[in-house]
């Protein structure tokens, strides 16, 4: 379990998205609002972001909580971005690998982090072995859940597979898999914005042509936040945000590619910006 969140937009400080909000992700590390799992978030931190003219994101991680790092503090006071992935960890098995179990994970231009826990681990995923690489497991980070998932999200991705399929197609073979895991992902590569609502939540800020932010929950009281309703991908750039209702894991469909529903378009104005509707029964 975790708290995570994703932005893009104009180059900001990672310390005013991160740490200066009233409801910042530094203060869900230990009173989040709307974490449905655990309370406190004190196993680890980390934050990813992108520099100008380099694709390739740097990361700062730590097995501790992030209130004791003064390092980090100073850090998020002068390094800025115009793309990050940051999180702060509750682990599912208590100190599981330190600081290489905690999100963001990496490879390429992707960060990626989870919050949730799989169902059943690690048995419940055995069958899914066979389907990645050897180089793969022998290359994860930590002996954690969230790594296989990764690794799962990452042999798709490597497939070519578009960032919001791959996320899908991952949440849909787990669950089948590990029935009542909780498979909240969040994916980016510096230019837009992937993530599943699938067992906990999931809220967006969407300031149409100048940022999106995606993120457990708020962190402020800001009234365009919109909370992503549950078994939904998200899929986003700092213009449009669209919505796509996932299916469930006993969907009856043939073709493995199909696993979402019919998407649900949302562009917010300042001058329109409504709450988004349910979305359509997802596609047979």
């Amino acid at each position: 379990m975790c708290r995570h969140l994703a932005f893009l937009g104009p180059e900001e400080p990672l310390g005013g998205l991160l740490v200066d909000p009233p409801h910042s992700l530094y203060r869900q590390s230990w009173a989040p609002r709307r974490q449905r799992y655990g309370t406190v978030n004190a196993d680890g931190f980390g934050v990813g972001w992108y520099a100008e003219g380099d694709p390739v994101p740097a990361r700062y991680r730590r097995a501790g909580p992030i209130w004791g790092d003064q390092s980090f503090a100073d850090l998020a006071r002068v390094v800025r971005t115009t793309g990050l992935l940051a999180a702060v960890r509750d682990a599912t098995v208590a100190g599981a690998d330190g600081e290489a179990a905690a999100a963001p994970f990496a490879a390429g231009t992707w960060l990626f982090s989870h919050n949730g826990a799989v169902a059943g681990w690690p048995h419940s995923l055995a069958s899914l072995v066979p389907s990645l690489p050897p180089v793969e497991l022998l290359s994860l980070e930590a002996r954690s859940d969230s790594a296989f998932v990764w690794a799962l999200v990452l042999n798709r991705l490597r497939g070519g597979d578009g960032e919001g399929q791959a996320l899908a197609d991952t949440v849909l073979e787990v669950a089948r898999a590990a029935p009542g895991s909780r498979l909240n992902l969040l994916l980016t590569n510096g230019e837009m914005i992937a993530a599943t609502a699938w067992g906990d939540t999931v809220w967006y800020l969407s300031e149409p042509g100048r940022r999106t932010v995606v993120a457990s929950e708020p962190y402020d009281d800001d009234p365009h936040w919109q909370e992503v309703p549950d078994r939904t991908l998200l899929v986003a750039s700092r213009t449009d945000v669209l919505l796509t209702p996932l299916k469930e894991p006993d969907d009856k469909a043939t073709d493995t590619a199909d696993t979402t529903g019919t998407p649900v378009p949302l562009r917010h104005t300042a001058s329109d910006d409504k709450a988004s509707a349910p979305p359509k029964e997802p596609i047979a």
